[in-house]
Formats: structure tokens, sequence, C-alpha cells
């Protein structure tokens, strides 16, 4: 009689264990069947607000709702098994206070079956986060570039430039003390990355930053070629799936125009 073995997922504290060990692979995911490819390879999979612009087609993050990032979490949560998974906060969700964070970030648990949340901010957030983690909310913080203060920044630009960087050192450390138990840096200059990767306690997780932080994540449609509107310097695309999409689409509808799809092998007899 075999004995299947239950796998441990990880979980946070697994994760903030990993500063300075063995990089940490994120990668986001929308969907199960994504979520299933992604599992066996990563550490961490997000459910990141960047669906509503790869699944739904919206020009940024600020239209995703709630209810968009419950749908999506529930389906990568029945795709994983070890990764830890987190799920995104949507613009507005959180940023009022700290009450409505928490109610909104423990909706998200509920609903999802998420470990964690991440939510954008650096000193003006520490607040809130202090104020979820001591509430049992683990958080995942993000500074640098944010897409939900696209406007405010006047497009998707590099974060920390010049006499900025002392500001984006001070929010780290700020989400750092508050209690997050990792933090996204986007769009970062790589020294910078760096030396706050060096200055903090907890595992920095690099998105156009620097390979010396603790650890990576992309959108997982940029790096295999799916989501193709616009590719940032930093996605390297590790395959071309759309492109096969595209051709594999082609070949369907030629074959369906001239009848030679279904083939008899594809149909069913009397």
């Amino acid at each position: 009689m075999s004995v299947s073995r239950q796998i441990k997922a990880l979980t946070p504290p697994d994760i903030a264990a990993q500063k300075g060990q063995a990089p940490i692979v994120c990668l986001t995911a929308y969907t199960t069947p994504m979520a299933q490819q992604l599992d066996e390879h990563c550490d961490v999979v997000l459910v990141g607000d960047s669906v509503g612009m790869v699944m739904h087609g919206l020009p940024s993050t600020l239209e995703v709702t709630l209810d968009m990032m419950v749908m999506h979490g529930k389906a990568v949560r029945r795709g994983l098994q070890k990764a830890l998974l987190v799920v995104d906060m949507p613009f507005g969700s959180y940023e009022e206070s700290p009450q409505q964070a928490f109610k909104n970030a423990a909706h998200l648990m509920r609903e999802t079956g998420c470990a964690a949340v991440k939510l954008e901010g650096g000193v003006h957030m520490a607040g809130t986060i202090e104020f979820l983690v001591a509430r049992g909310i683990p958080v995942m913080a993000h500074i640098g570039l944010t897409p939900q203060g696209v406007n405010g920044f006047g497009g998707y630009k590099v974060q920390g430039r010049g006499a900025a960087a002392d500001k984006l050192r001070a929010d780290a450390k700020a989400v750092a003390a508050a209690g997050a138990f990792a933090v996204v840096l986007e769009k970062v200059p790589a020294e910078l990355a760096e030396d706050i990767t060096k200055a903090i306690s907890i595992p920095s997780i690099g998105i156009g930053a620097s390979a010396a932080c603790d650890g990576q994540i992309l959108v997982v449609d940029d790096m295999l070629g799916i989501f193709t509107q616009f590719k940032p310097k930093f996605v390297k695309r590790y395959a071309q799936l759309g492109e096969l999409t595209g051709d594999a689409v082609k070949a369907y509808a030629e074959e369906v125009r001239t009848r030679a799809f279904p083939e008899p092998q594809h149909t069913f007899k009397s």
C-alpha cells in the first residue's frame, strides 16, 4: 500500500529565513493551470494586480477591484501545494486607514486562502503594515516604482536616482521595522538595490533591480512572451509562447476553412 507524501507549504517565516541564503524564486500567476506549472519551481507565487492589464486588458492596475483579486486568488490557490501564495491588495483597498486595510486584507485571506498580502508604499504605509502584522496578517511590502502610484510618478520611471536614493533607503528600513517579511524593489538602480539589500534584515525581491537582491519576481506572462503589448527593459523572455499561439491559431483556422479538421480520429461513429 503506497502512502502519499504530504507537501508542506512554505510560510512567510520560511521566506523571511531565506535572507542571504539561496535566492528566492517568485512569479505571478492568475489561473489554476499556470499556478500548477509554477508550484514545483517557485518559492512564492503572487497574484498581482497586474492581472488587470494582463488578463483583463485594462490600461493600468488602478481599475482592479477587490473582487477581481479574490476571484484570481481562489483560482491560483487551487493550483498550489508548496509555494507561498501572496495576493496584492488593489488600489483604494488599504490607503484610507489601517482599519480599512485590515478589513480588506482579512477578506482577501479568508476568501482566497492566501498566506500573505502585498501592499505598496514605504514610510507612509509603515503604520498600516505594523497594524496588520500585529493582527496576524503577514505583509510583503513594495517600494520603488509602485504601479498604483504611476500617475504621481508621471509614468513608469526608475525610482531612487540621485537625491531620491535616501528616500528609498528610508522606505526600505521603515517597512522592515514595521514587520514586513519581505519587500519588493521595483525599477531601482542596481547599486541602490544592492545597498538596500545589505542594509535591511528582511529579503529583498527584485524586479528591475539587482541580481544581488535576495530574490527575483517577474510577471509570468511577460517572461513567457504571452503578454506582448509592451516589454520593460527588466523582462527577459524565456519563451515566445505568444508567437507559438498565433501560429497554432492560424493553422487551426486554415484547417477549419479547408475542412481538414476535424479528421476521422476526432469524430464519433454512430
